[in-house]
C-alpha cells in the first residue's frame, strides 16, 4: 500500500490554566528556541483524544478499547452477563485463566486481598501493567471462557484452545489501539506499532509560571474568629499554543486489518477511524485543573495536510519565538505559518499529491485561508478529510 500521512496542525490559545503538571504541581515547560515555552504533554492529549472518541459518542462502543490493569474484572463482568448463573466468584477464576492463557501476568494486590480477608469476598486479580484489549477482544475471550467453564484449567490446557486466546486478543483490534498502539511487556508478540504520533504542544513565545495565592474561609467563623479556613498556591500559565500529530493511514488500515464490520468496503472503517480522530483531536481538551481554572476554549486556527512524502511539523515556524509586540501571539502566529508552510512545502513536499484544508475562526487568521481550501466548520473539515482518504485508499498502488 501506498505510503498515507495526514498532519493536523492546530493554533490554540487557552487563558490561565495547569492544563498538565509536573512532579511538583507546575504546569510543565520546555526549552525551546532559547526561550522557556509552555507545554503540554503528547500523553496528555492523547489520553484526552482518546477518551472523547466516548464522551462525544464519534465512535460505537464495539470499535473502542480499555486500558486497566483490572482486566480480569472487566473480563469477568462479560463473563457473568453471557452467564449469569456463574456467579462473581467462579467468573474472577475464569477470567483470571484466561487472561493467563493469553500469556498476561495476573496477582492479586496486597490492598485487595486485606480487603477481601476482611469481609469474606473474593479478591481480584490485576495485571501487573495497563492492559489494553478492545470490546470486540474482551467478548471473544468471554465467550471462550464460558465455554471451557466446567474445568477452566484443562480446557485452557488444549492446544487448540490455547491458541485460539491468543488469537482472540491479537486480532479485531479497535479504533483507539491501531490508532495509538499498544505494548505488552510480557507478551511482544500482542504489540501493535501506533498509526498516530502527536508531539508535545508547546507555546509559540516566551512563557513564565505564576502563582496564584489564594485563601478559603471557614463559613462557621463567628465574627470573632477573623483570617482564613485554609491558603494555599497554585502555579499556572497561559499560552497560545502550537499542536501537532501525524497520523500514517496506511499503519492504520494495516492495524485495522480487514475492520470491525463484516458488511463494510474495505476503506470505510479506516475512514471512519480518521474522521473521528480529526474531530477528536481538534476538539478535545486536557483537563487538569480545569475547575480551578475553566480554561475551555478551541484552537483559533486548524490546518490538515494530507500527503504521500513524510510527515511535516511546522514548529520550527516558532523556534524563534513571538514577541507579542502587539499585544496577542494569535495573529502573529498564524502570520508565521502562512509564510513559512508555502516555503517548507517548496522545498520538501510534494505538490501535486498533498491536499490541504484550512479552518480558521476570526481576522487574526487570515492570512491563513491563502494556503489551502477553507472550510467553514469543524464538520466539514472532518467529511471533507475522510472522502479524501478513502478516495486515496481506492487508488491502484
Amino acid at each position: 500500500m501506498t505510503r498515507i500521512f495526514l498532519d493536523v496542525h492546530a493554533l490554540q490559545t487557552v487563558p490561565p490554566s495547569n492544563i498538565n503538571r509536573d512532579d511538583t504541581g507546575a504546569p510543565k515547560t520546555a526549552l525551546y528556541g532559547g526561550v522557556p515555552r509552555a507545554r503540554v504533554s503528547s500523553q496528555a492529549w492523547k489520553r484526552a483524544t482518546r477518551t472523547y472518541f466516548d464522551d462525544e459518542h464519534l465512535l460505537e462502543p464495539s470499535e473502542l478499547g480499555v486500558r486497566t490493569k483490572k482486566v480480569v474484572e472487566v473480563l469477568a463482568e462479560r463473563i457473568t452477563a453471557l452467564d449469569p448463573s456463574l456467579g462473581e466468584e467462579v467468573a474472577l477464576a475464569l477470567a483470571d485463566e484466561t487472561v493467563k492463557a493469553a500469556g498476561l501476568k495476573t496477582e492479586v494486590p496486597k490492598r485487595k486481598a486485606e480487603a477481601a480477608k476482611a469481609t469474606g469476598a473474593a479478591a481480584a486479580p490485576e495485571a501487573k501493567y495497563l492492559v489494553f484489549l478492545s470490546a470486540r477482544q474482551l467478548d471473544g475471550l468471554a465467550r471462550l471462557a464460558v465455554e471451557g467453564a466446567a474445568d477452566i484449567a484443562a480446557f485452557l490446557k488444549e492446544k487448540k484452545n490455547k491458541e485460539k486466546v491468543k488469537e482472540i486478543a491479537d486480532g479485531r483490534h479497535s479504533v483507539d489501539i491501531a490508532l495509538f498502539g499498544r505494548m505488552v511487556a510480557d507478551a511482544a508478540d500482542y504489540n501493535v506499532d501506533a498509526a498516530v504520533q502527536v508531539a508535545h504542544a508547546i507555546s509559540v513565545h516566551r512563557v513564565e509560571n505564576e502563582s496564584d495565592y489564594y485563601t478559603a474561609v471557614d463559613d462557621q467563623n463567628t465574627d470573632e474568629e477573623t483570617g482564613a479556613g485554609m491558603i494555599g498556591t497554585v502555579d499556572f500559565n497561559s499560552a497560545t499554543l502550537y499542536r501537532y500529530a501525524a497520523l500514517g493511514v496506511h499503519q492504520l488500515a494495516a492495524n485495522l486489518g480487514q475492520g470491525l464490520r463484516e458488511d463494510e468496503p474495505r476503506t470505510e472503517p479506516v475512514r471512519r477511524a480518521v474522521e473521528a480522530f480529526v474531530h477528536s483531536f481538534v476538539a478535545s481538551l486536557p483537563t487538569g485543573k480545569i475547575n480551578t481554572f475553566g480554561h475551555h476554549t478551541l484552537p483559533d486556527a486548524v490546518v490538515v495536510k494530507l500527503r504521500t512524502t513524510r510527515p511535516i511539523s511546522f514548529v520550527a515556524a516558532f523556534e524563534d519565538p513571538i514577541r507579542g509586540d502587539q499585544g496577542g501571539h494569535v495573529r502573529d502566529a498564524c502570520d508565521r505559518l502562512a509564510a513559512y508552510i508555502p516555503d517548507i512545502e517548496r522545498a520538501y513536499g510534494d505538490a501535486e499529491s498533498t491536499l490541504t484544508w484550512v479552518l480558521r475562526v476570526g481576522p487574526n487568521t487570515l492570512k491563513l485561508g491563502g494556503i489551502g481550501t477553507e472550510v467553514d466548520a469543524l464538520g466539514d473539515l472532518v467529511t471533507a478529510v475522510g472522502q479524501a482518504v478513502a478516495e486515496r485508499l481506492d487508488e491502484p498502488a
